[in-house]
């Protein structure tokens, strides 16, 4: 039998939040030749609803779906006052915490978060949401261990994933888990995704991709620092590359990245070597040092201080290969 997928939405939901994952479960069924999903979109009250680029879609009432153990449950993000309405709505969160207790997989996309928190369902778990949202997540819910970095994040049965499109890579997750990555990638492939991206990838490498344009003076810096890691870096270096003063570099950096060009460095250092750490045997002293950070001392002390953990157990729960001596 089809597995159901009850994606949840409201008046003011963001339509690639519902249609991303949407076209996930269904180009499934179609790559396998035969129903692997039965795709629901529902919202508490039914009827049709208005979704943020003006389009409506219609949606069946919650009352009328019963939560089943098979079922994916996933809550999608929005504006901001049609969310806080969402979270609001005693129906809705009734629901949820009723599904939360049967369903085998609930959570949701984008700031679709602060709905399932709301309804108490990530308390004490790890939990991403947009970029942008982060910090508010965290001081709503403190209760919440907010993943600043990665795009999507699976706790047990709780599945969250970050801004809008990453709703696209935790349901392709969600495919090779049920069947096999083979029809994960094919159904990747179909919808001319440009590559699948692993939940421990960065939101911050979403962040630089709309910095790529030549016309932004750190675009080309931002792809010369990227192929150049293992150099050694400073400020005045990266000022020289960038064609500014120190003073300006700086300024773009705060204005455009919300960083400075030193913790720029590091946060791509980073970046790389979580990669590495995740998809390869490589010892931490050789990804230390194909990273640029020259000793393992001084990149688990960069891990600590970003992400809270270090490299080693870093990749205890992000790899499923094992570590080269």
């Amino acid at each position: 039998m089809p597995r159901r997928v009850v994606l949840v939405g409201f008046d003011g939901a963001e339509g690639l939040d519902l249609f991303g994952p949407a076209e996930v479960f269904t180009a499934a069924g179609r790559r396998l030749g035969a129903p692997a999903y039965e795709v629901v979109i529902a919202s508490a009250g039914g009827g049709s609803i208005a979704l943020t680029s003006g389009a409506s879609v219609a949606t069946r009432g919650l009352a009328s779906i019963r939560p089943q153990a098979g079922d994916t449950v996933l809550v999608v993000g929005g504006a901001d006052r049609a969310l806080d309405e969402a979270a609001s709505s005693t129906p809705l969160i009734r629901w949820l915490l009723r599904a939360a207790r049967i369903v085998r997989r609930i959570g949701s996309v984008c700031d679709g978060a602060f709905v399932i928190a709301r309804a108490g369902i990530l308390d004490g778990r790890r939990a991403a949401t947009h970029w942008s949202s982060c910090d508010r997540l965290g001081r709503s819910y403190p209760f919440i261990k907010v993943d600043r970095e990665a795009i999507f994040v699976r706790d047990g049965r709780v599945w969250t994933s970050a801004g809008v499109t990453t709703g696209i890579d935790m349901a392709l997750a969600m495919v090779e888990e049920d069947h096999h990555r083979r029809l994960a990638d094919s159904v990747a492939a179909h919808l001319v995704v440009y590559a699948r991206r692993p939940g421990f990838q960065s939101q911050f490498s979403e962040v630089l991709v709309a910095q790529s344009a030549a016309s932004d003076p750190l675009g080309p810096l931002v792809a010369w620092l990227r192929a150049n890691l293992r150099a050694p870096l400073d400020v005045p270096e990266l000022a020289h590359r960038a064609g500014m003063s120190i003073r300006s570099l700086h300024r773009h950096c705060l204005q455009e990245l919300d960083t400075t060009p030193a913790k720029l460095v590091e946060k791509l250092r980073i970046e790389q070597a979580r990669t590495l750490l995740a998809t390869t045997q490589l010892g931490t002293k050789t990804v230390a040092a194909r990273c640029g950070f020259g000793t393992a001392s001084r990149m688990a002390i960069a891990f600590e201080r970003a992400l809270g953990i270090g490299p080693r157990a870093y990749r205890a729960s992000h790899s499923a290969r094992p570590a080269a001596a």
